[in-house]
């Protein structure tokens, strides 16, 4: 297993620890030199030569293709051994480059399988010179075999292309949750420690006891939210229905603002609540920071989660938290809605 660009893990590449396989198939075609030998004129001590030539050009190829040996020493051993028959069998020897053109495409680096594949590739046109009555054609018979190991490289080179793109994909994907993650927990926290503050400091002279009660909640806010940052960029986080639909009128109490639910968390789809949870945290954080409202009205169902105030109605450009929230919703195939309420704002969510 190898690593990509994005630090992901990218497929096992089958000829690392197969290609050895793959090469010992394909020594079958080293029949056809083997049979030139045999029919050649030379004496015995030449055919055994020759044959053990052929037989450490095999051993070559397989090694070429094992982990932790050298294709380049592979390769020089291939030239070498097949050139030790070119006394024997002639212009034969053409019929190795198969071996050394796939050997180069499947296991040397770029750029330099691309130069050697090319010269091998070269080397079988030297039958048109008409040599010890060679087939002339016999270039066309290795060409495709050639270009079949060229084309797997290039296959295996895309496959791994797409392997980086979609690893890139996902840690940029990753880092949107955790941006979109840690605004909606500060936001959220920020706000209700800003309001908590504000409230304790106007109590601080007419009901000290009650002033007290707001910092040591601010407090326990602080506290909830550095956990809740530290949950979210490790990806631990979930956001929890019940919890933000207890929360919602402390906070918005705390802004002067009078809560009213209709429904419960049981008239939610179960598959949805974790996103209903964001939903509700960040529409009560923007009617705490910017509406300006007396009255909040969160109506929860099977489809989905609307929160309706009576503030100053929504106007200018879309912020990060509503962005982060469509982005969320349409996610899953929902469909988010912003828009006015006469007075006021309504944001509802609809689910499939």
């Amino acid at each position: 297993m190898t690593t990509g660009g994005g630090g992901l893990p990218l497929p096992d590449n089958p000829w690392e620890k197969w290609g050895w396989a793959f090469a010992a198939i394909w020594l079958v075609f080293l029949v056809f030199p083997i049979m030139s030998v045999l029919d050649s004129d030379v004496g015995v001590l030449g055919k055994v030569g020759a044959l053990l030539c052929i037989a450490g050009f095999a051993v070559a190829n397989v090694l070429g293709y094992s982990p932790g040996f050298s294709t380049w020493w592979a390769l020089g051993l291939m030239l070498v051994l097949g050139l030790a028959t070119l006394p024997v069998i002639g212009i034969g020897v053409i019929s190795f480059t198969p071996y050394l053109a796939i050997l180069s495409a499947l296991e040397l680096p770029s750029p330099w399988w691309k130069w050697s594949v090319g010269l091998w590739s070269a080397v079988p046109m030297l039958s048109l010179l008409r040599l010890d009555e060679f087939p002339t054609y016999f270039f066309l018979m290795l060409w495709p075999i050639m270009i079949g190991g060229v084309m797997l490289r290039l296959f295996g080179e895309r496959e791994e292309l797409v392997h980086q793109a979609r690893g890139e994909h996902a840690i940029v994907a990753e880092r949107e949750r955790v941006a979109r993650d840690v605004h909606d927990v500060l936001g959220h926290s920020l706000t209700a420690l800003s309001v908590k503050a504000e409230l304790a400091a106007r109590l601080i002279d007419i009901d000290p006891a009650r002033a007290k009660e707001e910092l040591e909640s601010i407090q326990t806010t602080a506290r909830q939210a550095l956990a809740e940052v530290r949950a979210t960029v490790g990806g631990l986080r979930a956001g929890n229905l019940e919890a933000e639909l207890a929360a919602a009128p402390m906070v918005l109490a705390d802004a002067g603002i009078t809560t009213t639910v209709e429904g419960s968390v049981a008239d939610t789809d179960p598959r949805h609540r974790a996103l209903l949870a964001w939903v509700l945290r960040e529409s009560v954080t923007n009617v705490v920071r910017h509406a300006q409202a007396r009255s909040v009205l969160i109506e929860l169902g099977p489809t989905g989660i609307s929160v309706t105030d009576d503030g100053s109605g929504c106007d200018g450009a879309e912020g990060n938290g509503l962005r982060g929230m469509r982005e969320r919703v349409t996610g899953v195939g929902g469909t988010l809605a912003v828009g006015p309420a006469a007075p006021g704002t309504r944001v509802e969510v609809a689910l499939p």
